[in-house]
């Protein structure tokens, strides 16, 4: 509440609040005291009000009527022998009604020195619990606490429904030193929309949505809209408490957990309507996205971006609102519902952030005061070339609390289990997608964003801290070092990276003919030489079948049988190799036409026996991953990969073991990629174990020529290829067999500890 003394008001100063020119408003507006005197004074500036009332909020008592003091609507008045200031409401006769309005200039700032503090020095990490429009109770009076930072402003006005888009009803206390503009305001109601209205130090003015907004107005609009009150009741406890065990616990840690992620575009993996081109919502997201995923034995679900974007064509890609759920879906507590459901079965879900650019639109953070604030000034720093985006000026310590405030807002507020990182190269890199005479070079003459390095080592140092359990996760495609390693040793300190080499190499090779894949046998075993040079995701996401690239079954050369047998070949190949996985919606059941992010996916293909049999071939990889430790427990770690055969460029066959901890777990992978049958193939086995034929792409259930091993498989004393046993298999064409041990005629673990005794 105001308690500052009451200034000399006059004709000029009476003149210039009413033409929206008077800089320090609450100096004058609202309750103060009266120098010298045991009175106080309110004024107010209402234009169209016939009469305006001083009522008491507590005793509902008219305590003064107010003088207008200029014919613009300025008014004012005395109350004498009152010297203690107290709540009030403006009584306001219009023309064709009568207003109680509670005077949000009788307020004083809610905003706390300390928070303030913390997000100018760039060490704020919830800043959206301050800035943007956050519901407070203020004084035993329920209102909004709205909050923006603009320091180059001259003025800011909050406009919306609560005022008739008025520039002159709500003017915005100014924090010089901080750069902060709020105001109080009471008679506001969830989901009227609002801007800020911002006088630039020209005298034009802007209309901006709010950067911290929670909830954004459906395109075509673009306004911010108010949130709703009250929290969202979450059930995930258990949840959260074991996703923080799995952090606290090194045998659980989520290098050593199954990780098979289902990417989704929630806009076209299903629609719904006559014309099949209206949203799901969360609910319906819920009854059938969840329940699928899971039967599909997905362990994570990665959305998207789902921050508000106005620009359908951007997929997400170039937000405008960061903290606000995008409209099309639902309200924001749907999308809580929706993960708090995918907890409660066991499923993840990670989120698509995007703190590498923003785009130009007029009401975004683009020249936000008239100045360049979020991003840099210099267009060789600012802009990004390939995408006429802006990229955030991250030596800034106030867009740092923006960018920071936000990853927390997601994982704190929504729960979300971790962030994938879009386009971690253009941050990293000044030179990124640019010509030599279109960038600056560093302090030190190099081409490394110095300030974009140090933001992702304190990002990711941070979030780790404030939420045990998450995973940070990059989309780096470069040969960048260090992504996934500590930030003590001097890495970047991100959980996983996507292993884009390994997608582009396999991809090239997945588009040849069988008959000269021969000659680029390399093209698949590349991968392992630098596989546990970092924490890799396998990833064929959504940028593999857009833009031309065609879908994944679309690349694949040959007749229709030959296609789906690659392509079950291929990803039982992908299952095995080292490295957690992540498959874009739609691959799953070999989505024929590339994505259009316009439209559902094709559903009506599961109709067809190749596709059913794609989609079953999946769902059965991803069951027999999550129930087998040697496919993930030693992703990461020489220890859990052995090549039995990686030389046989001939045939197009590579045979492989992987291992867990114990040494008795492991699998035996055998891939063909041309379509020969091997008969009587000879293979190099590690231990002296019958196997058995676990998974075989090629048996009849997902549509392939079912050609199995039906008997067990026993091993030889037969060394071949540096194993000290072998045995003979038939290799079916086209397809990925999986062995693995089903009875053990050694003590394993007494040979090593024996082996590990007679080594000191």
């Amino acid at each position: 509440m105001m308690t500052t003394n009451a200034p000399n008001i006059n004709a000029a100063i009476a003149e210039a609040i009413s033409h929206g020119q008077y800089i320090d408003i609450f100096s004058v507006l609202g309750m103060h005291r009266q120098a010298d005197s045991n009175a106080l004074v309110v004024s107010c500036f209402l234009p169209q009000a016939l009469n305006v009332d001083v009522i008491d909020l507590k005793t509902n008592r008219k305590v003064a009527s107010l003088e207008n003091l200029h014919p613009n609507g300025f008014y004012s008045a005395i109350i004498p022998r009152r010297k203690k200031p107290f709540i009030y409401v403006l009584r306001v006769t219009y023309p064709l009604s009568v207003e109680d309005i509670i005077d949000p200039y009788q307020f004083c700032s809610l905003l706390d020195d300390k928070d303030v503090y913390l997000f100018n020095e760039g060490n704020q990490f919830s800043a959206y619990q301050f800035q943007g429009a956050n519901w407070k109770n203020h004084q035993g009076i329920d209102g909004v606490h709205f909050c923006v930072w603009a320091p180059n402003a001259k003025q800011v006005s909050l406009v919306g429904d609560m005022n008739h888009w008025d520039t002159h009803r709500h003017i915005l206390r100014r924090h010089p030193a901080s750069g902060l503009w709020d105001i109080f305001i009471a008679d506001v109601e969830p989901h009227m929309h609002y801007k800020f209205n911002i006088e630039l130090t020209n005298g034009h003015r802007i209309e901006k949505s709010d950067p911290y907004a929670r909830m954004m107005q459906a395109a075509p609009g673009n306004a911010s809209v108010v949130p709703e009150k009250g929290h969202y009741q979450w059930q995930d406890q258990q949840w959260l408490s074991q996703r923080q065990h799995k952090r606290d616990t090194l045998a659980s840690q989520s290098h050593q957990q199954p990780m098979s992620i289902y990417e989704v575009q929630l806009a076209s993996w299903r629609r719904k309507g006559d014309s099949g081109q209206d949203y799901y919502d969360y609910q319906q997201l819920i009854d059938e996205l969840i329940p699928y995923v899971i039967e599909m034995g997905f362990t994570h679900l990665q959305l998207m971006p789902i921050s508000e974007y106005p620009f359908d064509g951007s997929w997400g890609y170039q937000p405008v609102g960061l903290f606000a759920p995008t409209y099309r879906f639902g309200q924001p507590n749907g999308l809580k519902a929706f993960i708090d459901e995918c907890h409660q079965q066991g499923l993840a879900v990670l989120l698509d952030w995007v703190p590498a650019h923003f785009p130009k639109d007029p009401h975004g953070l683009a020249h936000f005061d008239g100045t360049c604030l979020y991003e840099h000034a210099d267009p060789r720093l600012g802009e990004h070339p390939d995408w006429d985006t802006l990229i955030f000026n991250y030596g800034r310590a106030e867009v740092q609390s923006f960018l920071l405030s936000n990853a927390h807002y997601w994982l704190s507020e929504f729960h979300f289990d971790g962030l994938r990182l879009d386009a971690v190269s253009s941050m990293l890199y000044l030179d990124y997608s640019r010509a030599d005479d279109q960038w600056l070079p560093n302090e030190f003459g190099g081409r490394e964003n110095l300030a974009a390095i140090a933001f992702l080592k304190r990002l990711n140092t941070l979030m780790y801290a404030a939420f045990p359990g998450i995973d940070m996760i990059a989309e780096e495609s470069t040969a960048w070092g260090g992504v996934t390693q500590s930030t003590e040793h001097h890495g970047l300190g991100f959980g996983y990276k996507w292993n884009m080499g390994w997608m582009n190499d396999t991809l090239s090779y997945l588009r040849r003919d069988p008959l000269y894949r021969r000659y680029h046998h390399n093209e698949m075993t590349f991968g392992l030489v630098y596989a546990f040079t970092e924490q890799f995701i396998l990833s064929l996401s959504h940028d593999e079948v857009v833009h031309g690239k065609g879908a994944l079954i679309a690349k694949i050369p040959g007749d229709d049988w030959q296609k789906f047998a690659t392509l079950r070949a291929y990803f039982g190949f992908m299952w095995a190799h080292p490295g957690k996985k992540l498959i874009f919606m739609g691959s799953e059941f070999a989505q024929r036409n590339e994505w259009n992010h316009n439209q559902s996916l094709d559903w009506h293909l599961l109709e067809y026996l190749p596709h059913q049999g794609i989609q079953d071939w999946v769902r059965d990889l991803n069951h027999f991953y999550q129930a087998t430790p040697a496919l993930f427990a030693l992703d990461h770690q020489h220890t859990g990969f052995s090549w039995l055969d990686c030389h046989n460029d001939v045939n197009s066959v590579l045979v492989f073991a992987r291992f867990a901890q114990a040494v008795d777990q492991h699998v035996v992978v055998v891939v063909n990629m041309t379509p020969q049958v091997q008969h009587g193939f000879r293979i190099g086995l590690p231990h002296d174990v019958i196997y058995e034929e676990t998974l075989n792409s090629d048996k009849a259930c997902y549509n392939g020529a079912n050609v199995v091993n039906e008997n067990p498989i026993i091993p030889q004393e037969l060394a071949w290829q540096g194993q000290p046993f072998s045995a003979l298999i038939t290799v079916p064409p086209l397809a990925c067999v999986f062995l693995t041990p089903i009875e053990a005629k050694v003590d394993l673990q007494a040979d090593i500890d024996l082996s590990n005794d007679l080594s000191k």
